[in-house]
């Protein structure tokens, strides 16, 4: 084991890495991402194997710098506390749950809007082309056309980056060390766990629903974040409620 990096972090530091100078490196980066980025299910570009390889994915430096910070800073506490085994779950099973959260986000905002152009005369063929081109198909009026862009935007969002896995193995720090006095980058206020780690979530919901970004850029998956976060809380609070009996998660 390196200093001060648990084995099984520091394997994850090196696949991320990897992942990310593969990105950079091969072509211009574009056919690596649509491989291995998450897409919309609705989207041709969606492949089952994208619910766990965009986990690994990074969009730039900064958004890969301050994961595997992260990674390193909470991961290395996490899986010390709780062994090898504890921690691969909870961060597979936290970036699992960030998938679940945003897609259903996704949905939430996209059927209806689907659903209602379909009711205004418009075909599925006609909305697959208009989600596509992002032009005017033949016969759609401003209004419709106007009606397609939020959809638009889902249609066509993907998602990479570790940050869902990451939140759920903060929320396991949280819960195993309460006390312990954390810090942002953009705010040097000490603050203690149990405050600072749900003070993100709330963050990262108010952003969602608003559109407001506070301290990451306009375009985060903030439900991501939310759905690592209670993921890894819940595996968190099971194991603990359930540490002397044969569910035990041994080591």
């Amino acid at each position: 084991m390196i200093r001060g990096i648990t084995d099984t972090v520091k394997h994850l530091l090196i696949i991320n890495v990897i992942m990310f100078i593969g990105r950079m490196t091969l072509g211009d980066g574009t056919l690596f991402m649509q491989w291995l980025a998450l897409y919309f299910p609705e989207n041709a570009l969606f492949q089952p194997w994208q619910i766990f390889t965009h986990m690994f994915m990074h969009a730039d430096l900064m958004h890969i710098g301050f994961n595997m910070f992260a990674l390193w800073m909470f991961g290395t506490a996490v899986e010390t506390q709780l062994g090898a085994k504890k921690f691969i779950f909870i961060y597979i099973s936290a970036g699992l749950g960030a998938v679940l959260f945003q897609l259903a986000y996704y949905y939430f905002n996209y059927i209806p809007a689907y659903t209602e152009l379909i009711a205004s005369g418009l075909s599925e063929a006609q909305l697959v082309e208009m989600f596509t081109t992002n032009r005017p198909v033949a016969g759609m009026s401003s209004s419709q056309f106007s009606l397609t862009q939020g959809a638009f935007g889902i249609y066509n969002a993907s998602m990479v980056g570790a940050s869902g896995c990451i939140m759920g193995i903060m929320a396991a720090f949280g819960m195993m060390n309460p006390e312990a006095k954390l810090m942002m980058i953009f705010l040097p206020i000490p603050i203690k766990a149990k405050y600072f780690i749900p003070g993100i979530i709330i963050l990262d919901i108010i952003s969602a629903i608003s559109g407001q970004s506070f301290f990451s850029p306009n375009n985060t998956a903030y439900m991501a974040h939310v759905g690592g976060a209670i993921t890894g809380a819940l595996i968190m609070w099971y194991w603990r409620k359930n540490q002397f009996n044969k569910n035990r998660w041994d080591r």
